[in-house]
């Protein structure tokens, strides 16, 4: 299906400062630094012929996400081509589907097998065009949190239900690993990302309370499971890994909460403090995360820390590709913005009419997805309907 294709401009913090940005004053000085060397282009990706719809991921000229079909029965996933602006609907396992992941010629996410029924993960073939149930370790659900290269990466429910381990689904065999736990088969386990053979995540530890849990590394290739310990305290979290770089959150020795970084191949644990307590990312040798109320990079190599944005409303960074940052800013409602970790730009992105927009990945080219609202219906509400978009970045003189 051809769908239309809208686009608006966004120069720096312009449109912001005409009316269209955060009710709440904010500090613009440094998107307007960035003025007259960059622009974005928001372009509409449109819907599935309902009323709404969102992206979720990006990789090179492929979007995905998931859109309100045709009378909004039923939300389904979606891929786009940025080339040929065409929007194709992937289908369902049975009842409604969503694309959470891209890569190469794959594309993943979940699937309802039905209107009450459990879920699914599948994998898509952009080649071959073929929805596949990527099925469970025995239970009735499986819910999809990474993907990298060959493998998808989340957490299932084993036999009867009571149980979860994590997963790593290989895409050329259609083969499914139970990872385990660290407290054995009976414990519980969650896979957050994977980078090349190394699935990270969490797990329940033996002869201790179900709610005690430490960060974990699974080695694909020699399939062990190492318990990445803590900061002194009691529990851990690891959410995400570049090259051999873990992050998550860790209790101190005192009971307090910190993010960390860890370094498999050293063993050295760096303590990023109480401003990397939640939504750890990490892309080279730059981390990022949040206290809960603003957001942060740490540069791994320098220990150098800078706060993201500037400092009104919550900000929460969403994905970090290179030098490049994208997220929100609540003031409550969301501002897409990007950011760069080189020099601090930050600019706003501009909707599609409406007031609000939400920024989820970056391409290695900086084009930004997300949903932006359109023009509101009438003049007492400030957004009409949320649409995918992308935001294209322009270099001018």
């Amino acid at each position: 299906m051809r769908m239309r294709l809208r686009a608006w401009v966004l120069v720096g913090a312009g449109l912001l400062a005409a009316g269209a940005g955060p009710a709440y004053g904010a500090d613009t000085s440094s998107a307007d630094s960035a003025a007259g060397s960059v622009q974005y282009t928001v372009q509409d990706l449109g819907t599935l012929g309902g009323t709404r719809s969102k992206a979720t991921a990006i990789d090179g000229n492929t979007v995905v996400g998931s859109s309100q079909t045709s009378g909004n029965a039923a939300e389904h996933a979606f891929v786009y081509d940025l080339r040929r602006h065409t929007m194709t609907d992937l289908g369902t396992l049975g009842d409604s589907s969503r694309a959470t992941g891209v890569e190469g010629g794959y594309i993943v996410g979940e699937s309802d097998l039905s209107a009450h029924g459990p879920t699914h993960g599948f994998a898509y073939n952009v080649r071959t065009r073929r929805l596949l149930d990527i099925g469970t370790l025995g239970g009735s659900t499986t819910n999809v949190t990474g993907l990298g290269g060959d493998t998808v990466v989340g957490t299932s429910s084993l036999s009867g239900d009571m149980v979860t381990h994590a997963f790593a689904y290989s895409l050329s065999t259609r083969t499914m690993t139970d990872l385990g736990s660290l407290a054995g088969p009976s414990g519980n386990s969650t896979a957050a990302a994977v980078s090349g053979a190394i699935v990270v995540g969490s797990s329940s530890l033996p002869n201790t309370p179900a709610a005690t849990q430490h960060g974990f590394a699974y080695n694909l290739r020699t399939r062990t499971m190492t318990d990445l310990g803590t900061l002194g305290g009691s529990s851990s979290t690891a959410n995400d890994i570049s090259g051999s770089t873990v992050v998550g959150q860790s209790r101190t020795a005192g009971n307090g909460l910190t993010g960390y970084a860890y370094d498999l191949r050293t063993g050295i644990r760096t303590d990023l403090g109480s401003h990397f307590l939640t939504a750890q990312l990490i892309s080279g040798s730059t981390v990022v995360g949040g206290d809960g109320l603003l957001s942060s990079s740490f540069d791994l190599m320098t220990h150098a820390s800078a706060m993201i944005g500037s400092g009104r409303g919550v900000t929460e960074v969403k994905q970090i590709t290179g030098n490049v940052m994208v997220g929100d800013n609540f003031a409550p409602n969301p501002f897409a913005f990007v950011t760069r970790v080189d020099n601090s730009d930050f600019t706003y992105l501009a909707s599609l009419g409406g007031l609000n927009s939400s920024a989820t990945q970056v391409n290695s080219r900086g084009v930004v997805a997300g949903s932006a609202a359109l023009p509101p219906a009438d003049p007492f509400t400030a957004n009409g309907p949320f649409h995918a978009a992308v935001w294209v970045p322009h270099t001018v003189a």
